[in-house]
């Protein structure tokens, strides 16, 4: 019975991560249509600063996307979750809020907060990398 749970999540996996990768190929032809529809509109080759903004959100979505992906990738390979991929995500996914976000609308409680997120994210990361280099164990490279 156990055996079969096994075979099922896995199953569960790998469809998941093929619509994962259907979802980020279409996430990168979104950006690359918008990329050139807003440098082809007046004026040309020039964006206007919320074209950026959406472009970077654009961009690091995809990269969400990646990241997420290669953690499924190394699940498939060792039935593990590597915790440094995961916080990495974690990391771009606030990294994307705080790029996106319109901070004049926003009280100093919120941006109080989402500092000591992106503190504590980091924090976690820097420690994991640590532990791996003191326990002599090298983190798999994601890239």
């Amino acid at each position: 019975m156990l055996e079969l749970f096994k075979k099922f999540e896995r199953a569960v996996v790998v469809a998941l991560a093929g619509l994962l990768a259907a979802t980020i190929l279409f996430s990168t032809l979104e950006l690359a249509v918008t990329l050139f529809k807003d440098l082809a509109s007046p004026p040309v080759l020039m964006l206007e600063m919320h074209e950026l903004l959406d472009i970077f959100g654009l961009f690091l979505l995809v990269l969400l996307g990646i990241e997420l992906l290669e953690t499924m990738k190394a699940y498939l390979r060792e039935n593990v979750v590597h915790v440094e991929v995961v916080m990495i995500v974690a990391i771009i996914a606030i990294a994307r809020k705080v790029i996106i976000l319109d901070i004049k609308e926003l009280e100093g409680t919120a941006l109080l907060g989402l500092a000591a997120l992106m503190a504590a994210l980091a924090f976690g990361y820097v420690h994991i990398k640590r532990t791996h280099l003191n326990c002599g164990t090298r983190p798999e490279n994601h890239k």
